[in-house]
């Protein structure tokens, strides 16, 4: 159906006049009758009656009317869904309750007339792809995993550094410990089901414990952070690195201790992907949050693996 037709008729049938409606759709008076005549005929049925003071519609033109404005508000959603300044900005974080999740519920209380989409993909690579086939405008990963380098298209700035933290049950041999160096966790269990070979943060672990020569064990299924918090409080021989911007909740009586991790200090490195030829203004508004709202990456007395995309001068 076509929906230049659609339109007129709803324009004639709000007019009531069929030179009004062609003076509302700039054409002439005569376009109108034939699109009402052609949508007449791919209908079968007549739409209006001609009377002295104009057109009225028939009972069978007033049955078609609401259908006919609704198609037109469909006609405007499915266009809007693809016009960059008017659709959602789609933007990746790897957890909900992680770093990149922070930042853009950051982002969404400084600018909240901007619409946001926030989804949850696996890894780098799959959100390389949604970003090159358009599915999403940008994500927070790791940057740099050696033969994984991003596409040329695909642009990337380094946008925070999330120190990690031990955590341990109220039982840990480290649990008093205000603070603990990666020396002193030589020899201690940390316990990190979450972990999956061949994702970038599996990449960055692999480097912490080959060059501080720790002991990460990513055994057993991953039911969640639920479940790990539950055996880490139950388990005085296992602790858990958690990101230090994660937000985390447990129960009283848990006695869960975060403790910082020094001498250097590890932290994570989140980038923010997107596309380099990406028109979405909301873009340019992220990016812009991002560098006036959180620390400048790469600060002396911190770790990364050395294939970390290096921060951006300040």
């Amino acid at each position: 159906m076509d929906l230049d037709t659609v339109r007129t008729f709803v324009a004639a049938a709000d007019a009531g006049r069929f030179q009004d409606a062609a003076a509302e759709l700039a054409v002439t008076q005569q376009a109108v009758s034939k699109r009402i005549a052609a949508l007449e005929r791919g209908l079968g049925v007549r739409l209006f009656t001609r009377t002295s003071r104009g057109a009225e519609l028939t009972i069978d033109g007033q049955a078609f009317l609401p259908h006919a404005r609704e198609l037109l508000r469909v006609a405007e959603r499915a266009v809007a869904s693809v016009r960059t300044g008017r659709r959602p900005l789609r933007v990746d974080v790897i957890a909900s309750r992680g770093a990149a999740s922070g930042l853009m519920r950051g982002f969404h209380r400084a600018h909240p007339e901007i619409d946001l989409d926030v989804l949850m993909l696996f890894d780098i690579d799959t959100a390389v792809a949604a970003i090159r086939s358009g599915s999403i405008d940008a994500s927070f990963r790791a940057v740099g995993v050696p033969g994984r380098p991003l596409p040329e298209d695909i642009e990337s700035v380094r946008v925070l550094d999330e120190p990690l933290q031990l955590l341990t049950g109220p039982g840990h041999a480290l649990a008093a410990a205000k603070s603990v160096t990666l020396l002193q966790l030589v020899g201690h269990r940390i316990w990190m089901p979450g972990i999956v070979p061949g994702t970038e943060w599996a990449a960055y672990y692999d480097d912490l414990v080959a060059e501080f020569g720790l002991t990460i064990e990513a055994t057993g299924p991953n039911f969640g952070s639920d479940a790990l918090l539950d055996t880490i409080a139950d388990t005085p021989a296992l602790a858990t690195f958690m990101g230090g911007d994660t937000r985390l909740v447990w129960p009283a009586g848990h006695g869960l201790r975060r403790i910082p991790v020094t001498g250097p200090e590890p932290v994570y490195p989140h980038s923010l992907l997107w596309h380099r030829d990406n028109p979405h203004p909301a873009l340019t508004t992220l990016s812009a949050h991002l560098a006036a709202t959180t620390a400048a990456p790469g600060a002396a007395g911190t770790w990364t693996p050395g294939w970390v995309t290096p921060a951006e001068p300040s």
